[in-house]
């Protein structure tokens, strides 16, 4: 009797999973599906672009820095704005 109630319950328990995962595969493979697919990607691959400018950058303010060249003179890079000297009178 026990080895009866724990086949019924394990096999609907691998039911469900079953179940959980076809619909999944299956709104995985449909238009809306593929389409947050791609959007996820298109997201992920700015976050890694946006990470690997950010390391370029960093790694070229310390070799500019190691070297003594200011970061103006490094190709890309312009020398920032003249600051605006306010009148006091």
């Amino acid at each position: 009797m026990n080895a009866r109630l724990l086949t019924f319950v394990a096999g609907g328990l691998a039911g469900v999973y079953a179940s959980a995962k076809a619909r999944r595969a299956a709104y995985r493979l449909s238009v809306p599906g593929l389409a947050d697919q791609a959007g996820a990607l298109a997201t992920g691959l700015q976050a890694f672009a946006a990470e690997v400018r950010e390391g370029m950058d960093a790694r070229e303010a310390q070799i500019a820095r190691d070297l003594d060249i200011p970061l103006e003179l490094l190709p890309g890079r312009q020398a920032p704005p003249p600051a605006i000297e306010k009148d006091t009178h």
